[in-house]
Order: C-alpha cells, then structure tokens, then sequence
C-alpha cells in the first residue's frame, strides 16, 4: 500500500513536471532574445508599444493603473506616469515573502530598492478596485495565456483580483507566440499590446 500512494503521488506530479519543464524552455528561449535587445530598440519599441497601449479605451477609462518597473529589457512603461499623472493613479508591485500587493505611486522620494532590487513604493498597500493592470512577461499567445519569470507573484496575485479588472499584458513582437505552455487556472489576459499593435485575446 505504501508504495502504491508513492506511485500514485509521483504519478501525479507528471504533468506539472511536464508543464514546467515547457515553460523553462519556452521561457529561456524568448528571455535570450530580449537580452540582445540595445538600449536604443529597448526606448524604440517600448515606444510604439505605448503608442498602441495609449489607444486602448480600457487603457483612457482606466482611473487607477497597476504597473511596474521594467527591468531586463521589458518594455518601459514609465513615461505613462509622466504623461497622465494628473488623470491616473499609478500603483506598482510590491513584493513580500511569497505574496505580492499594489501600492500608490507617489513621487520617487516615497521608493525603495524592494526584494530583487527592484524600486517599489514605500506607500501603504492599496485596496480600492484596479481599473486596469498592465503587465510584463516574457512569452504571451493569443489566447491571452503569460509566461511569467516564474517566481508565481502575478499568479498568486491575480488569483484574488476584483471582477472587471482588465488585464492587459505588453511586450515585443517577438515576444507574443502561438502557443504559452499554461494551466487550466492560470490567469488569462484580456488584450497583448505589442509594438506591432493590439491583439484582443482569443475566448474557448
């Protein structure tokens, strides 16, 4: 009996396994190319992807907007900040142990370096709806799957998100493919903003 429930136990870990090893070869492969990316594409792209994000009408509504702060050649989406200050509330990740919260922006004088040395807000977390989050990646496909860095914070946070919260996930190009290796309960996106356009993510 005892090495049957081990058998069964391992016999369950198999697809997990399996989906996780796809999404570390998935993962490395896209992550390789945005490395390359110079400074000059990073601000280039970055910029014609703002130019699609900014014409999203769920991206005008939006009064309250979850952000982040780019790193590794993500998209930079900081200038969003600047432009519509006066007509948003900018939020931006915060991480804690295993868990992720939103805090308000305001001003650089209230951010710190966080866990991965990453700039967070020092404001108190925020508790109010989220019109709207944005969100890096490094793989998305059309049927609004993402492919995280694989730490679990966005999933974990998203799991308990408001209802009509959009979900809107930007990248490059290259970065938006046929098929993201994902889980049945894995949060799927609303729209991909690439710098070659919107794409409304596909419904089963």
């Amino acid at each position: 009996m005892l090495f049957e429930s081990v058998f069964l136990d391992i016999f369950r870990l198999l697809p997990s396994q399996k989906l996780r090893r796809e999404k570390n070869q998935v993962r490395e492969l896209l992550a390789q190319k945005r490395r390359i990316l110079t400074k000059d594409m990073v601000q280039q792209l970055s910029a014609e992807v703002l130019a699609h994000l900014e014409q999203l009408p769920a991206f005008q509504s939006a009064q309250t907007v979850l952000i982040y702060y780019p790193t590794h050649n993500e998209v930079d989406v900081l200038p969003l900040i600047k432009r519509y200050k006066k007509e948003k509330t900018f939020l931006f990740p915060v991480v804690h142990r295993r868990s992720m919260t939103a805090c308000p922006y305001e001003g650089n004088a209230k951010m710190h370096r966080g866990k991965f040395n990453i700039p967070e807000p020092t404001t108190e977390p925020y508790i109010g709806k989220i019109d709207l989050i944005i969100l890096p990646g490094v793989g998305f496909d059309l049927c609004g799957n993402r492919l995280g860095r694989g730490g679990g914070y966005y999933d974990r946070y998203l799991a308990n998100i408001k209802r009509g919260t959009v979900l809107v996930g930007v990248g490059y190009d290259f970065q938006l493919i046929e098929e993201v290796p994902a889980a049945r309960h894995d949060k799927r996106l609303g729209y991909i903003v690439t710098n070659r356009g919107i794409t409304k993510a596909k419904m089963d």
